[in-house]
């Protein structure tokens, strides 16, 4: 029996021309890019090549780009490095966040909280889509970093991150706070994530999204030469790699990996996402047609053209979920509970629970690049055999 994967929001794998674009600097060109000689130069001069491209897929300039180990690496340093800036600046800076963040945005501002931060979490409607209005009360003058996600990762939601950017550049009125970040990791593939365009401070990515390899990320920030180099404070320290302000020796080939995918992943963008979309609708009528009472939790049919073409989270109503999880997997489909960093624990997702308050967990289907009408039919006709005979 053939496994169909439906947990592309978890990862991705890696593309053909990612693992080519990669496979030299794992042996023949193996060098310590900080090194002064023939080996270090073509390790950081492959990093240069793929900084610049990173930057120019999103609109950014070369030294705006910080490559990291992971996203949740570059979510702690967009609010780690901007409080512990803040500090000495700002009695008690306050950090706002939406109901609905990763688990990397979410559990750094609580940290943040308890080492003496203000947090304020600003809640979703019913289709998780964050209240603005809220958000422009909560800014004050002590407000140093705003982060509300791009897409999430458990729903498939759009966050209106233009919106968001013109409230805070008004309450702003040419200061430096609060800073704007959006995580974009689940939105790099579908929708455009040009920096000018967003009107966001800073941004994270993440490669294993976009069928690039594990273990590499970027952090986007604004204007990095000038004012944000004074309040953005690393949180890692040691031999001052990435402009100083993430050290440690840069994963080469991860680099030049991440790079490539980010070239295809936005050459591909607007078919992928029209693909998806009529993918998801197919799936969605089917699996109502065998469940009615099931539903969705974020967008519903009527605005899946609002929602990400590549998430769609289903509650069936009187199955556990861990049983499902289990006789999905037993037929060869695997799918998830939400997130897969917090898809082991036993506890509800904050993400749903944001939404409806009495919200049980539900089923993540995500779909991605190698996701096919057949495979999708074939997937239905397993459900059906093993829930409806």
């Amino acid at each position: 029996m053939k496994r169909i994967y439906f947990d592309y929001a978890a990862s991705t794998p890696l593309r053909s021309e990612v693992e080519k674009a990669m496979k030299p600097y794992f042996t023949k060109q193996f060098g310590n890019p900080s090194s002064l000689h023939f080996f270090g130069q073509e390790g950081i001069a492959a990093i240069d090549r793929a900084r610049t491209v990173v930057a120019k897929n999103i609109g950014a300039a070369f030294r705006e780009v910080i490559f990291t180990g992971s996203a949740t690496e570059a979510n702690n340093f967009a609010l780690r490095g901007v409080v512990r800036g803040a500090r000495g600046i700002i009695a008690r800076p306050r950090i706002i966040i939406s109901a609905i963040e990763h688990e990397s945005i979410l559990e750094t501002a609580r940290d943040l909280e308890r080492d003496g931060a203000e947090l304020i979490i600003i809640p979703v409607d019913s289709r998780g889509v964050v209240d603005v209005r809220r958000l422009e009360q909560a800014l004050n003058e002590r407000t140093v970093v705003v982060s509300v996600m791009y897409v999430n990762n458990e729903i498939g939601t759009v966050q209106p991150i233009q919106k968001i950017a013109h409230a805070i550049s008004k309450f702003k009125k040419g200061t430096q706070y609060p800073l704007f970040h959006t995580d974009a990791v689940q939105a790099f593939n579908y929708f455009e994530c040009d920096v000018n365009e967003l009107g966001v401070d800073m941004m994270t990515l993440s490669g294993h999204k976009i069928g690039g390899p594990k273990g590499v990320g970027a952090l986007y920030v604004k204007h990095i030469e000038s004012a944000n180099k004074k309040i953005l404070t690393p949180i890692l320290t040691g031999g001052g790699q990435e402009f100083g302000l993430r050290s440690g020796t840069e994963n080469v080939p991860g680099i030049v990996g991440f790079a490539e995918a980010v070239v295809r992943a936005a050459m591909e963008r607007q078919k992928e996402r029209a693909r998806l979309l009529s993918i998801k609708k197919y799936f969605w009528k089917e699996m109502k047609r065998m469940f009615p009472d099931a539903s969705i939790y974020g967008m519903d049919e009527k605005h899946f053209g609002d929602a990400s073409p590549h998430i769609v989270n289903i509650s069936l109503r009187n199955m556990p979920l861990d049983d499902l999880i289990v006789r999905l997997d037993v037929m060869g489909i695997s799918a998830s509970s939400g997130s897969a960093c917090a898809s082991r624990a036993a506890t509800h997702s904050h993400v749903l629970l944001a939404l409806f308050e009495n919200a049980s967990r539900g089923v993540r289907f995500s779909f991605g690049r190698g996701t096919t009408r057949a495979e999708m039919t074939e997937a239905i006709k397993r459900i059906h055999r093993a829930f409806t005979a």
